[in-house]
């Protein structure tokens, strides 16, 4: 039975040595979940960023789809309905401590491929959640400029007001965000209930003049035939994919979900359950919500508003001033506001825990990547750098929007169709038939996808800006912190191994690491040793095997010690980087002296092979790594000597 101990310390960002900075580092991004809440109080959480996009949602169709808005709405609604939310209830399924598909995806690859695929997919995923923060605040600006009471002071500023209301938010996240289902439900119920009595007024002032009715059917008739109608429809449909926008975030909080009833085989099966329960009532309500409100936006909203500012963005609040009056218009303002910024904390926050919960432990982040503050400050400068370059535009931002959107669905909808593929059954054609089905989907969002791109290609460069600044801050990040120890834990073969072990702690041995692991090669090196060096005390000769995922940054090796004579052997398995297991061997053991070969190969070829396989000139990189170390570490007594020898036969 393997004994499991604590790793070492590694080093990290040195303690703060300012007021500033100590504020920086005193909270770090935690995933924990401390409390657990009923699926339908749930709901509001992911709603909030879902239901939000009613406020610009209408608008963007009218604007996009002119008369066609309604067919593509129902045809967007379908998507939602036969595609969206089944794809997301397999990821619940397959996925249920809330990192979605691309924890999927991860698990499904291997090596560099799997962490080439999470950096990209990481950047459309920061596209959407970015776009999200700074759309939504640009439209709960552009709500603010229109209204009637408000418009005097605050016309021409949407900028300026979309830059205060994130600042607002990231002071909020500053300073600590609570109690954020029960925040919540106090805005996204009152704002469905707002919107959906503007919309029942809408739907009886269509029956009050029928002839609007029958104008947009003469008119979508006029030209077209059904099929061409479909067809248009179609094609314009993923225009007006910001509709689908909620369910990543849905899967994200499904942790907060109660589970009631004992897990089988450690599978939260009721919490599996009732997310899929939530991503069905959230997709139902807005489902209904988006048919009602692209019909009653259509066929209210005179064609020569259709593309001022007057409607872009705020459809259903034009309406709610149209026909009921400036005090409840003013009153749904005041609730789109609220929805729209929350959306923003929403998306800042499954941001926070999505990058901390990648980046760091692929040794691909600064430590400080894993401190809330100083990542929210990020997040912040990007998302005012990004408000700026679109100047604060909600339509200009639809395509990003789209774009981040659309990419994650893709991925989750592959991601359910390999793994379902994969999977092991009795019921082959079965397991086959709903494989082939998930991959129709993936085609589904594949050609959402690609004609977004082709429409709005804007969307395409913002996310490829995020996924090359990953990419290059990543591979600096991981060539930074090579000179880590990189073990996250440690483990003994059996007792006897962490026996002996104890015999030689604390300079009552010498280390030598040893390429081949056996006893005639250990026979010659003791040999030469004693020839070369005079020295007193029993060795302990180290082999080191690697994992196969040498990409891995941190590892939880495996110790055997065994005797040969009056030597020790240490065989580790599962190690990432040669030498710092070595370095990392040495500090744990403390050894009275360590004798490394060295290759005289080609150090710049070392250098490459050591920051991708973990394999390099051994002697000088543990002779880096225990400096970079002792640096960090208080000082023993008495440090190990390091012999570098040249000797290639090592």
């Amino acid at each position: 039975m393997k004994i499991e101990i604590p790793a070492l310390p590694v080093p990290r960002t040195s303690k703060p040595q300012t007021d500033i900075g100590r504020w920086l580092l005193s909270h770090p991004v935690e995933s924990h979940v401390s409390e657990h809440h009923p699926w339908y109080r749930v709901l509001w959480l992911t709603g909030v960023d879902y239901f939000s996009t009613l406020s610009y949602q209408p608008g963007i169709a009218l604007l996009a789809a002119g008369i066609l808005s309604p067919i593509a709405t129902i045809l967007l609604v379908l998507v939602t309905l036969v595609c969206a939310v089944p794809t997301y209830g397999e990821v619940a399924k397959r996925s249920y401590a809330g990192q979605g598909s691309i924890a999927i995806l991860e698990n499904f690859l291997k090596g560099w491929w799997s962490k080439l695929t999470v950096l990209v997919l990481l950047g459309f995923a920061i596209t959407d959640f970015i776009i999200t923060m700074t759309l939504s605040s640009a439209d709960a600006a552009l709500h603010l400029t229109h209204n009637s009471f408000l418009e005097p002071y605050l016309s021409g500023h949407e900028l300026g007001l979309t830059i205060l209301l994130l600042t607002v938010l990231t002071l909020v996240f500053l300073k600590g965000f609570k109690e954020a289902i029960q925040i919540a439900m106090l805005i996204a119920i009152p704002f469905i209930v707002l919107t959906f009595i503007t919309l029942t007024v809408g739907v009886i002032e269509v029956f009050k003049h029928p002839e609007l009715w029958t104008n947009w059917h003469l008119a979508l008739f006029q030209k077209q035939d059904p099929i061409g109608i479909f067809i248009a429809s179609a094609i314009l449909f993923p225009r007006l994919a910001l509709g689908m926008s909620g369910f990543e975030t849905g899967v994200s909080v499904m942790p907060l979900i109660k589970d009631d009833e004992a897990s089988v085989h450690g599978v939260p099966t009721t919490r599996i359950r009732d997310t899929k329960k939530m991503l069905w009532t959230a997709a139902l309500i807005m489902s209904v919500a988006l048919i009602l409100s692209s019909f009653v936006t259509t066929l209210l909203i005179p064609s020569n508003l259709a593309t001022t500012s007057e409607i872009e963005g705020r459809a259903i609040s034009y309406l709610a001033h149209h026909f009921l009056g400036q005090s409840w218009g003013s009153l749904y303002d005041f609730s789109t506001v609220l929805i729209l910024w929350f959306a923003g904390a929403s998306a800042l926050a499954a941001l926070l825990h999505l990058i901390a919960r990648y980046l760091p432990r692929y040794g691909m982040a600064p430590r400080w990547i894993a401190y809330q503050r100083p990542l929210i400050l990020t997040i912040f400068v990007v998302a005012i750098a990004v408000t700026i370059f679109f100047d604060a535009d909600v339509k200009k931002q639809a395509g990003a929007y789209a774009t981040g959107v659309l990419a994650l669905m893709l991925s989750a909808s592959v991601a359910v169709f390999l793994v379902i593929w994969k999977e092991e059954s009795t019921k082959r054609i079965k397991r086959h038939l709903k494989a082939f089905f998930f991959l129709a989907v993936s085609a589904v969002f594949l050609f959402a996808l690609v004609d977004n791109i082709i429409l709005r290609p804007d969307g395409l460069y913002i996310s490829l800006v995020f996924i090359g600044m990953i990419l290059i801050l990543s591979a600096i990040s991981r060539w930074q912190r090579s000179l880590e120890l990189r073990v996250d834990k440690i483990t003994f073969q059996s007792a006897d191994s962490q026996e002996l072990w104890q015999n030689i702690v604390g300079k009552k041995c010498h280390l030598v690491p040893c390429r081949t692991n056996s006893r005639e090669h250990r026979a010659a090196k003791f040999k030469d040793l004693k020839e070369s060096y005079k020295f007193t005390g029993p060795v302990a000769f180290l082999h080191i095997r690697l994992m196969d995922n040498q990409s891995e940054f941190l590892s939880t090796p495996n110790i055997t010690v065994t005797m040969d004579g009056s030597n020790y052997v240490i065989k580790v398995t599962g190690a990432v980087a040669i030498a710092n297991m070595v370095a990392y061997i040495s500090e744990l053991l403390d050894p009275i002296s360590l004798f490394i070969g060295l290759t005289g190969e080609d150090l710049m070829t070392q250098a490459f092979r050591y920051l991708i396989w973990g394999q390099g000139e051994t002697g000088l990189l543990v002779y880096r790594i225990l400096i970079n170390y002792w640096e960090w570490t208080p000082e023993k007594d008495v440090r190990p000597q390091i012999f570098l020898m040249s000797d290639p036969s090592n």
